[in-house]
């Protein structure tokens, strides 16, 4: 009886398919403006990519201005004390979880490309193009004037090559 109960249990999770990862809610702790932490676990945002903290950009009158600052800043100023909660979708080659995160009904991620702050990281999702082109036709955030794409600032491109950044 007992074999046959324990056989029954594993035909029953084989057949239900793999567990989804519980969502992490918590107050979050801001590291940059596409990383978060909640109880200890490293949050990267999905499909987003944001300036790095030590990325400077161009406002409108080419003037430099700490955009990866500042992106932090209004990620961090938009969640204040209150508790987020985030679905995880995997994990990155960092071991950090990547998720879609919320405040309440609003999508965090989509938020901040919305708002300028970060750009739809098309090399692993198309989920947030739509709000990169409203951004970007709006003129807000790091779309206000010139920049280098998050991922190539990375890779050592800089405003000053002759590359067209922010696009």
């Amino acid at each position: 009886m007992r074999l046959s109960a324990g056989i029954t249990v594993l035909v029953v999770m084989l057949v239900s398919g793999p567990a989804h990862a519980a969502d992490i809610a918590g107050r979050a702790s801001v590291i940059d403006g596409d990383t978060l932490e909640i109880h200890g676990i490293r949050i990267r945002l999905h499909g987003i990519d944001a300036p790095e903290a030590r990325q400077s950009c161009e406002d409108r009158d080419g003037k430099p201005w700490r955009c990866g600052q500042v992106a932090a800043l209004a990620l961090s100023d938009r969640l204040g004390a209150a508790p987020v909660r985030c679905e995880p979708k995997g994990r990155d080659r960092y071991g950090r979880t990547v998720a879609i995160c919320y405040l309440g009904a609003v999508d965090i991620n989509g938020w901040l490309v919305a708002s300028g702050w970060a750009v739809a990281y098309r090399q692993y999702s198309k989920d947030y193009v739509d709000e990169e082109q409203a951004a970007r036709d709006a003129g807000t955030g790091i779309w206000q004037g010139r920049f280098t794409i998050p991922e190539r600032w990375r890779r050592g491109e800089r405003l000053s090559n002759p590359a067209a950044p922010g696009n």
